[in-house]
């Protein structure tokens, strides 16, 4: 993973406090997700994104069958 994320480029120590952020968040709803990638950069938020699914897939899995357009959160 972390190479794949220094490949793109945007592999920054911070991607996996900000994916356990948006595990936290989780249980306080989709926009309480939407509410922490607007904060981000789109490198930190694809980051976080990749980190957050790795780190845990049923969340990730949660927020995408809440929120099927979260790919338009990433632009």
């Amino acid at each position: 993973m972390q190479l794949l994320l220094e490949l793109l480029g945007v592999f920054d120590f911070r991607q996996p406090y900000y994916a356990q952020l948006v595990v936290e968040r989780i249980e306080y709803g989709v926009d309480a997700v939407k509410e922490l990638l607007s904060t981000l950069t789109i490198d930190e938020r694809l980051g976080m994104m990749l980190e957050f699914e790795d780190l845990d897939p049923d969340k990730f899995a949660q927020l995408v069958t809440d929120a099927p357009q979260w790919t338009e959160w990433m632009a």
